[in-house]
């Protein structure tokens, strides 16, 4: 596909997440399933390794497959797609953007360095080294909160204009001042928000969503994307619905019980029960077992009913 500018990156996109079999390999079979079920969605995008895609744990021959994969289910459905060539060795990283380069995706998600803080200099130096190897293909600055840096809105309206080719940034927004000093940068960013926070997000500017939503229920999340155009009010309570489920019952896997952020994603697909993930995430790291998925969903479709709309479990 034709790389993709900042105002073409909008909407509802979803991740890929990463079926696990008992012996830690990737199950392709369901990749493919997943894939599907996505298209089928009519999701706005489809991104692969993000934090949800466990991109740390993949070998440089199953980065290849994924992305292979991905690739020619979108080229054939005409669905944008981007690549996360993240890893947090910038050489390693270099690597995967010429790996992705040749699948043409219409951008390219990157991290900064993430073992030592870079400066600014170090910053600039490496994003500049990333454009030159994604050209003609932008770059998304995944700049999440755990980040060994976190970018203002200041920094990245003075990293755009220093490398042109950043096309995009997925951050995790902020309150109505955060989004006043973002107003200037959203003119040549499409800056994407949690998609738990995406109707507010979309009222203050926000261009989208690598959602976490869509781990949920890609179809619910596609529709409600819709709704924020037609019904804003309607929306806002869904985020609301949403938001309080999210803090009721999936948080406190995480705040209480210690577990991943990307295995918290796999329970909400598996509470959507519409892909067949499974929760289990790769070694070393914990995932919830599938039974407390079976135990959420009943208050999951009491207090978001649209999701009974959907369900295929």
């Amino acid at each position: 596909m034709l790389p993709l500018s900042a105002s073409d990156i909008i909407g509802n996109w979803a991740t890929i997440l990463l079926p696990i079999n008992p012996d830690d390999s990737i199950d392709w079979t369901r990749v493919e399933t997943q894939i599907s079920a996505l298209l089928e969605a009519r999701v706005n995008g489809l991104y692969t390794n993000g934090t949800t895609g466990e991109f740390w744990s993949q070998t440089e021959a199953e980065f290849e497959r994924l992305n292979r994969l991905v690739a020619e289910r979108c080229e054939q459905a005409g669905v944008p797609f981007q690549i996360g060539a993240c890893h947090v060795s910038p050489q390693l990283t270099l690597e995967r953007i010429r790996s992705a380069r040749k699948f043409n995706p219409g951008a390219i998600q990157v991290i900064l360095p993430d073992w030592w803080t870079p400066n600014d200099a170090e910053t600039v130096a490496v994003l500049r080294g990333f454009a030159e190897a994604a050209a003609p293909v932008g770059l998304v600055l995944y700049n999440p909160p755990h980040a060994k840096r976190v970018l203002s809105p200041k920094e990245f309206g003075r990293l755009k204009q220093t490398v042109r080719q950043i096309v995009g940034v997925k951050v995790a927004g902020g309150d109505a001042a955060w989004y006043e000093q973002m107003r200037v940068e959203m003119k040549e960013l499409s800056v994407f928000v949690p998609g738990h926070h995406l109707a507010t997000g979309r009222s203050r500017g926000a261009h989208g969503s690598y959602s976490n939503v869509a781990c949920l229920q890609p179809r619910v999340a596609q529709t409600w994307w819709k709704t924020m155009a037609t019904a804003p009010e309607a929306a806002l309570d869904l985020e609301r619905r949403i938001q309080e489920f999210m803090s009721r019952y999936i948080v406190p896997f995480r705040d209480v019980h210690g577990y991943s952020n990307f295995a918290l994603d796999k329970l909400l697909a598996e509470v959507g029960g519409w892909c067949n993930a499974g929760t289990r995430v790769r070694w070393p790291y914990r995932w919830i077992p599938e039974s407390e998925a079976e135990k959420l969903r009943p208050m999951a479709h009491e207090m978001i009913p649209e999701l009974a709309i959907y369900e295929t479990a």
